[in-house]
């Protein structure tokens, strides 16, 4: 049986991150959404909060499950017997990006592969930032995100406590 793990903070998920996930649900015999604690970022949402939304993204999955994580990703993996790590690929940026950071992971635990997906054609322009800026600009995310996180984004969005957006898409 052969265990992978798509780490992530996910804040919030999105159709990229879905699509990656169902496609690697299909290669691997387990999924698990790691989703990571207190990465070197804005959050909107809390680890709690994006477990949640998450674990209602895969609802419909047997092969997908959801859980939360601190530390370095390749030791968590370890911890749980997860043999493959899962990334997207969006934009040639990425790539540098993942190259790098898999080849230092095969440096700390080589017994652990990184498989990078490529993300589907209609998703090369989401992330995580770019859905909360635009909703944060009271932009339509209705194509970008399932209905359940839109409400979660309004929801958060609205009572004032979450960070200010970049000024990418306002200038």
């Amino acid at each position: 049986m052969v265990k992978a793990i798509f780490p992530g903070t996910f804040d919030p998920i999105h159709y990229g991150h879905m699509d990656i996930a169902r496609r690697a649900s299909r290669l691997f015999d387990e999924v698990l959404m790691a989703v990571y604690d207190k990465p070197l970022k804005n959050l909107l949402f809390s680890p709690e909060e994006r477990i949640s939304l998450v674990t209602q993204a895969f609802a419909d999955n047997p092969k997908v499950s959801v859980t939360g994580y601190s530390g370095l990703t390749v030791e968590y993996a370890r911890s749980i017997g997860a043999h493959v790590i899962v990334r997207g690929l969006r934009v040639f940026s990425d790539f540098e990006f993942e190259f790098r950071m898999a080849l230092a992971n095969q440096r700390l635990t080589p017994d652990i592969e990184t498989v990078a997906l490529i993300t589907a054609e209609q998703h090369t322009f989401l992330s995580s930032s770019t859905v909360k800026e635009i909703a944060m600009l009271d932009g339509d995310v209705s194509s970008m995100v399932p209905p359940f996180v839109r409400e979660a984004m309004k929801r958060k969005i609205g009572d004032g406590d979450h960070p200010s957006p970049p000024n990418a898409l306002r200038d």
